[in-house]
């Protein structure tokens, strides 16, 4: 062997143990990669954005913000103050600066990394935004009433279905265990042969004057264009952004009737078994001091919608009554029954209120991953909410009104037919 040879093996020989050296040195990955210490590996997180974050938006997203495999990493909102307080709210849990801010929530969608979208807007936004998240590849949890119209709870389930994404309306009771339980009784017989079904609601407000007109804030404070979006044009005042939107026709689902009857109507619905239908007759009832539609199924049980409550169980009560007995729930978590018998089968009173969202969003974050059915689909959302749009509009008629189940169109009621869509403002026709 030369000198020169012997060189050169040697120059490779230290080459090669400075290469091995490199590569065999123990390489540090953090315990949230590999989804150690408690947390989620990034692979199995699911990634959310929002979309007009506010009150119940804000009470719903803590909930989300508590399960493990969620990071909420961007906010859409037309007011400043919101971005800022949700962005900070988000910052806080993921332990970084890096949750992004948008006025405009079509940036938001535009994002390949984000799976899913917290939909949270005023009435008028929810069913517009919550298609064109569809359309762009996001799982949906809206807030109810997720559609303003009859035409609008169609063509989103038509939407949601077509693409094949995973929707939840915000009517969280479906997962609350005493509205479960209550349901259960009428589902199983206990109760009897059900005869009628009671689903509470506020008081009706159908306004269609405008607040005075204010001078319009900068977008970026307060993007009133945006804020309006597929509503109307009327002038800017505070208040509308504020909440005071609440009542008045462009804005509003039904005359307020979908703010408690988009969930109670709903329970009613599940208890019946009746998700694949609706009341075929509508009739506004002269109550003093109250607000009454006695709504029929085509097989005679009558579901009455009113105002007034009956034993006081909190918020959204609900009643089912059969031949053989009644049950009564409602947001408390308390549950009443008509005897010793049924009183007996009842589990100890709920601890989650009707109004959390708690499991309600594990639902829907469970569906994301497998792909199934959450409990407030989009098949469930769309028959109780045509349901109370057909309930708001015989109250508005003031008379009595036909509706075919399988067609949605009211029976020979041209005036009741033209009340099923409202005009949409360019450019956000779907």
């Amino acid at each position: 062997m030369t000198k020169k040879s012997a060189l050169n093996r040697r120059d490779f020989m230290k080459t090669a143990a400075a290469a091995s050296t490199v590569f065999t040195a123990p390489t540090i990955i953090p315990a949230t990669a590999l989804g150690l210490n408690g947390t989620v590996a990034p692979s199995e997180r699911i990634i959310l954005g929002g979309i007009g974050i506010r009150r119940r938006g804000g009470y719903v997203l803590s909930h989300m913000l508590e399960q493990p495999d969620v990071r909420f990493v961007a906010i859409a909102d037309v007011r400043a103050d919101q971005r800022k307080t949700v962005k900070e709210m988000a910052d806080k849990q993921n332990g970084d600066q890096k949750c992004d801010t948008y006025r405009d929530f079509r940036e938001l969608l535009t994002r390949d990394d984000i799976d899913a979208v917290l939909i949270a807007t005023g009435d008028r936004w929810h069913a517009t935004a919550s298609m064109m998240a569809a359309e762009a590849g996001k799982d949906v949890y809206s807030e109810k009433p997720c559609a303003i119209s009859i035409e609008l709870a169609r063509r989103l389930q038509e939407t949601i279905q077509r693409t094949g994404r995973v929707f939840q309306a915000g009517t969280q009771r479906r997962n609350v265990s005493n509205f479960g339980h209550a349901a259960k009784l009428a589902q199983t017989g206990q109760l009897g042969k059900i005869h009628t079904v009671h689903a509470s609601i506020y008081q009706l407000i159908d306004r269609h004057d405008w607040l005075p007109a204010e001078p319009e804030p900068d977008p970026e404070v307060v993007d009133w264009n945006m804020w309006l979006g597929p509503a109307p044009w009327r002038p800017y005042n505070h208040a509308y952004v504020d909440g005071a939107w609440r009542g008045h026709y462009d804005f509003d689902s039904g005359a307020k009737l979908l703010d408690w009857g988009a969930h109670t109507l709903d329970i009613c619905q599940w208890a019946l078994e009746a998700d694949n239908t609706m009341p075929v007759t509508y009739e506004p009832k002269d109550v003093p001091n109250d607000n009454v539609i006695e709504c029929v199924y085509e097989n005679g049980i009558k579901l009455v919608m009113r105002r007034n409550g009956w034993l006081g169980l909190g918020t959204c009560p609900v009643r089912f009554e059969g031949e053989a007995g009644w049950v009564e729930t409602g947001d408390s978590g308390q549950t009443a029954v008509s005897s010793n018998e049924l009183r007996a089968s009842l589990p100890s009173p709920s601890s989650i209120p009707g109004t959390s969202p708690k499991f309600h969003v594990r639902d829907f974050f469970n569906c994301v991953k497998t792909r199934s059915k959450p409990a407030a689909n989009e098949d469930v959302m769309a028959r109780s909410h045509i349901a109370c749009h057909a309930a708001a509009i015989a109250w508005k008629l003031g008379r009595k009104v036909q509706f075919d189940p399988v067609t949605e169109e009211f029976v020979n009621d041209e005036e009741a037919n033209r009340m099923r869509s409202r005009a949409i403002r360019e450019p956000w026709t779907v």
